[in-house]
């Protein structure tokens, strides 16, 4: 899973497993205003909070991300029992 959010560092999100949902959020607090050195400034700044259902086959405990380029890269490998086993034949007795 990728979500694209630019401008903000890994330190400002938060992505947790809780009831079978996974959980993304970020907040940035917004810089302190430096008294006469605009005439003008214009930034927004605001979080976010993102849930979503994680499907029977993903291992929750293996869940990993990684976040670069503004890009957070969110792993979620499935379980043993869910990746499919390679073809082989079966010996009739």
């Amino acid at each position: 899973m990728e979500v694209a959010v630019p401008g903000l560092a890994k330190e400002n999100f938060e992505v947790k497993v809780e009831n079978e949902m996974l959980v993304i959020s970020a907040c940035q607090e917004s810089p302190k205003e430096e008294k006469g050195k605009y005439t003008r400034r214009e930034f927004s700044f605001m979080g976010f909070e993102r849930s979503f259902v994680l499907p029977d086959f993903v291992d929750a405990g293996a869940i990993s991300a990684t976040y670069e380029n503004g890009i957070l890269v969110v792993a979620l490998p499935k379980k043993a029992e869910a990746k499919p086993l390679p073809a082989r034949t079966i010996k009739i007795s």
